[in-house]
């Protein structure tokens, strides 16, 4: 029979999607295949969504990617991002700048093809943030997602400067304009997470 954890045999290497429903057998895959599948969405619909803002409007893909990293830990998480990628590279219009002119693999090789990478190694690095309990305290989980925000700048600068070589503004195009809403996902992001913990009554162990 499938155990579901109640409140007292949480620990603090729980992540969120640990925090209810099945933890072993069919039940248990089951719940991780929706948890994917509605992680899919959710980077879909959220890279889609642009919030005014100076410089530059503000898109939740980065956001979507830190807050799930968190919630589903390190192997969840990536299996969702991979996922994703594999839909993208399907076709499907399902990255920020994608359409059903410019999508699937071009697209994915194309400027943003380092930002991509990078979300991949933001998962992995909010993820084993999360299960080391970072994800409990608003200070950590702020600091784990200065880290992911910053690998995937990284890999997405480096990328720019490879394509379109290092003589090119490719600070001002890729770096120095998404700073500030990328501010403002990181602390929206980090009230959330441990503001969950919290209502689920789960204190650190």
């Amino acid at each position: 029979m499938a155990q579901v954890l109640t409140q007292n045999s949480l620990t603090h290497k729980n992540v969120l999607a640990e925090a209810f429903g099945p933890t072993e057998g069919a039940v248990k895959l089951a719940k991780q295949a929706v948890l994917v599948l509605v992680g899919v969405l959710a980077l879909a619909v959220l890279a889609k969504i642009k919030i005014p803002m100076w410089p530059v409007a503000i898109s939740m893909g980065t956001f979507a990617v830190l807050t799930i990293g968190a919630a589903y830990g390190p192997r969840l998480g990536l299996a969702t991002i991979v996922a994703y990628m594999l839909v993208g590279a399907a076709g499907y219009d399902v990255f920020q700048n994608s359409s059903a002119d410019v999508n699937g693999w071009a697209y994915m090789i194309g400027g943003t093809g380092g930002y991509l990478v990078g979300y991949v190694l933001a998962i992995l690095v909010m993820g084993w943030a999360a299960r080391a309990g970072w994800d409990r305290s608003w200070g950590k989980i702020a600091l784990a997602m200065l880290i992911a925000n910053a690998v995937i700048y990284i890999p997405g600068v480096l990328w720019l400067g490879q394509i379109y070589g290092w003589d090119q503004p490719i600070l001002q195009w890729g770096l120095w304009p998404f700073l500030i809403g990328d501010g403002l996902k990181l602390i929206a992001a980090a009230i959330i997470v441990p503001g969950v913990w919290k209502m689920i009554g789960n204190a650190r162990a």
